[in-house]
């Protein structure tokens, strides 16, 4: 999987940048990758929720500092928002005050039910772990809906009161080109719930939503692979005070992102497992039985005679299982030929005897581009190239 991007090289700032130097990067490379500014651009938007998923770290101290320490893998124990599958003014909503209220473009999107956002976390297993599948427990933390005043974001005995802005509409409209035209936008008082907090709830300070820490056991199933996504719903965020008032809704879900371990014998390939099996040049010679590990337990191979550096040989259904089939794949080593730098009196002694009778043919099909072409693959086999 390809490694996340450096947020300060996405936003072509130095580290040391202060907090408003972040905030003004943002907004210009936001402003930028806006999708009403590139109508049917999917990299742009992509782009734009890069940002967003940037500024969340670098707006917030205590995460900026963990990722300034530790990279991305300091994250982990630190969900934040999925913003991928974000609608792009969920996100204008949620930096609201860097846009002014003017970010969303247009009278916003038309909603069904209100949905809370996803919220996206790591899980990491063990190669052995994708095997059978099993279970995992999660930490984050998430906002959720202030019990105390039950998410209306007023002080006990007071309630939110009409907004003045908007008259309760929730949209106000401005005019441009001398009257010319009207502009349908979100109140930039109220956020489009038509009704304010004068009295603030002391809890929530009156954003309705509180930090909770949530611990939940999730299920891995067999055959997952590096990178791939374990969706739990209703474990994301509750919707937003301005989009339920009446406390209607549905929470987002929880995307827990799978990260798979290297393992220092095998190497995945789809289903299959791939190994470096070390053979003597007399083993590969004479062919024969051996026995090598497996991911669940030794297992004995044939070796055919005549081997060279390079073969395979495949043992079936030892390998991890389909995600969806749950048919194992197969194991495959690959064979390493070792010739000894040290030999006894004995085995030099016989080797010379052999040397005597050895007449070295080219194998049949062979060429010298041929055998170059199979020194690359073998030196890119090993070197990951």
């Amino acid at each position: 999987m390809a490694e996340p991007r450096d947020y300060y090289e996405l936003f072509g700032i130095a580290k040391d940048a202060s907090a408003d130097d972040i905030k003004r990067a943002y907004r210009r490379l936001a402003m930028k990758y806006h999708p009403d500014r590139n109508p049917g651009d999917a990299a742009a938007e992509a782009e734009f929720k890069a940002c967003a998923e940037a500024y969340e770290v670098l707006g917030d101290p205590e995460k900026r500092a963990l990722y300034d320490r530790y990279g991305h893998a300091g994250l982990r124990s630190n969900p934040h928002h999925d913003f991928r599958s974000m609608h792009v003014e969920d996100i204008f909503s949620m930096f609201n005050d860097i846009f002014g209220g003017a970010g969303g473009g247009g009278g916003g999107r038309q909603r069904g039910v209100a949905r809370g956002y996803d919220l996206e976390t790591e899980v990491e297993l063990e190669l052995k772990d994708v095997l059978n599948g099993c279970e995992r427990d999660v930490e984050f933390t998430r906002q959720d809906v202030c019990t105390v005043c039950s998410g209306s974001g007023a002080k006990a005995g007071s309630t939110p009161v009409t907004c003045p802005t908007c008259q309760g509409r929730g949209q106000v409209q401005q005019s441009g080109l001398g009257g010319m035209f009207r502009m349908v936008t979100t109140c930039p008082n109220c956020q489009g719930a038509g009704k304010i907090v004068i009295d603030k709830c002391t809890t929530c300070r009156g954003s309705s939503r509180v930090p909770t820490n949530k611990r939940l056991r999730i299920k891995v199933p067999a055959g997952i692979a590096d990178g791939q996504v374990i969706r739990v719903a209703g474990e994301g965020e509750p919707p937003r005070r301005e989009l339920s008032m009446d406390g209607s809704g549905v929470r987002g879900d929880l995307h827990a992102v799978v990260r798979v371990k290297e393992h220092k014998d095998f190497e995945r390939d789809g289903d299959d497992l791939v190994m470096a099996l070390t053979i003597g040049f007399s083993r590969a010679a004479l062919g024969g039985v051996v026995e090598v590990k497996s991911i669940d337990g030794p297992v004995s191979i044939e070796i055919p005679h005549g081997s060279q550096q390079g073969d395979t040989v495949r043992i079936d259904n030892r390998g991890v299982p389909n995600l969806k089939s749950k048919k194992r794949g197969d194991l495959v080593a690959v064979l390493m030929l070792q010739v000894p730098n040290k030999l006894t009196d004995r085995q030099r002694q016989l080797l010379e005897e052999f040397a005597r009778t050895e007449k070295i043919e080219p194998r049949k099909g062979a060429s010298k581009s041929g055998f170059w072409d199979k020194m690359k693959d073998l030196k890119d086999s090993l070197t990951g190239g």
